[in-house]
Parts: structure tokens; C-alpha cells; sequence
């Protein structure tokens, strides 16, 4: 799975994303997709989502 396609992304993954505040120092934050917030196909730094815990950020591992 790739985490820059949206066609691998779906509701209910569990994912690691890095947050806006956590950019430069690529901490990770693991949740489960509440909902996608990348309208195009696909994005070089990652798919923006919104986790269940109302975390945004841009997927960088997807557990499945």
C-alpha cells in the first residue's frame, strides 16, 4: 500500500501521520481514518485525513 495514492487509503485503516506541528521533526501519530481530506488522486507528501480522534495530517504508513 502506498500512502500517496488515495485509492489505498480508506475509513477504518489504521494509519501513522505526521501532524502540521509535528512536520519538522517527523513525529508520527497512529489512529484509525475517520475521513479523507485530499480531493486529488494522489499527493507527493502524503494523503491528508482526519482520524477518529479529530487529529489531521498527512498519511506516512498505512497498517491496514
Amino acid at each position: 500500500m502506498n500512502a500517496t495514492r488515495r485509492s489505498d487509503i480508506r475509513p477504518g485503516l489504521r494509519v501513522s501521520i505526521v501532524l502540521k506541528k509535528d512536520q519538522r521533526t517527523g513525529k508520527l501519530t497512529e489512529g484509525i481514518v475517520k475521513t479523507i481530506l485530499t480531493n486529488s488522486a494522489a499527493h507527493p507528501y502524503g494523503i491528508k485525513v482526519r482520524l477518529e480522534s479529530g487529529e489531521v495530517g498527512r498519511v506516512k504508513e498505512i497498517f491496514g
